[in-house]
């Protein structure tokens, strides 16, 4: 068990990680929050810090479905599950208990690369916002999530699509994390696109998502990565939402689907 005194940062947590018999337990985490539960990024992040624990030898990341199932605390522990190995993919299943009740649940799809049968190339995105022209954002108070990262507007060229939001984002401590793991811990960072249709002002719960990982080690410029969530459609309380995110030159590295309960 790792008990932590002060926030940590995500390097530092998965450092601490130490995986027995498929368990691992972390407790007094600070500096994640995101409302009454730890941000679903940090969740799906230390989620997966702990399959790459438990399995070293684990090939590149392609893809996950994660269940946001309950408020995730900052005690907490992880066990990983081993489903099947095949000679193209392995899939890991990992849960996060928070008081002995499930509250996370993430099936990890791993594999090596193979000789191409074909090829796509992930998409370039033309109308960017660049960022040495994206005025900054500021940090909001409280211990919120956001406060662990350096945001900038990224609204993109010409869009007037309704119900979207783009930002630049970048962590302020990338220290020990694997470039993989860094588009886990950020590619769930913005609030839902269906926001910006609300009525009225009232609280969103994401409760699931759905990820794939365009290429094995996805890089960028100094650590900047271009987020975009986008409401495909909103009615009777719920939202389908895409996700995507690009590096510096506009190269797309992930896109996700997620499902989210909007409130109020």
């Amino acid at each position: 068990m790792t008990a932590l005194a002060e926030p940590a940062t995500m390097g530092e947590l998965a450092a601490s990680i130490t995986v027995k018999d498929g368990r691992c337990s972390l407790r007094g985490i600070a500096g994640w929050w995101q409302g009454r539960t730890m941000y679903g990024g940090a969740s799906s992040f230390l989620a997966y810090a702990a399959a790459r624990k438990a399995m070293p030898d684990l090939p590149p990341l392609r893809g996950a479905q994660v269940g946001f199932i309950a408020p995730v605390g900052g005690d907490l522990d992880i066990v990983v599950t081993p489903i099947r190995s095949g000679r193209s993919v392995t899939q890991v299943q990992t849960d996060i208990l928070c008081e002995g009740a499930l509250a996370h649940r993430t099936l990890w799809l791993f594999g090596a690369a193979r000789p191409a049968n074909g090829a796509v190339a992930a998409r370039q995105e033309q109308a960017i916002l660049p960022l040495a022209e994206a005025p900054p954002i500021p940090a909001p108070e409280g211990d919120f999530f956001i406060r662990n990262l350096d945001l900038r507007r990224g609204t993109a060229r010409g869009d007037a699509r309704p119900a979207t939001i783009r930002r630049w984002a970048r962590l302020k401590d990338r220290r020990g994390l694997d470039p993989v793991g860094e588009l886990v811990l950020l590619g769930d960072a913005l609030p839902s696109g269906a926001m910006r249709a609300m009525e009225r002002q009232g609280p969103i719960s994401s409760m699931n998502w759905s990820l794939t990982i365009l290429g094995d080690a996805p890089q960028t410029t100094d650590g900047w990565w271009l987020l975009e969530t986008s409401s495909n459609h909103m009615a009777d309380g719920f939202s389908s939402e895409t996700l995507r995110m690009w590096n510096a030159d506009g190269v797309e590295v992930m896109r996700g689907l997620q499902s989210v309960a909007i409130f109020g």
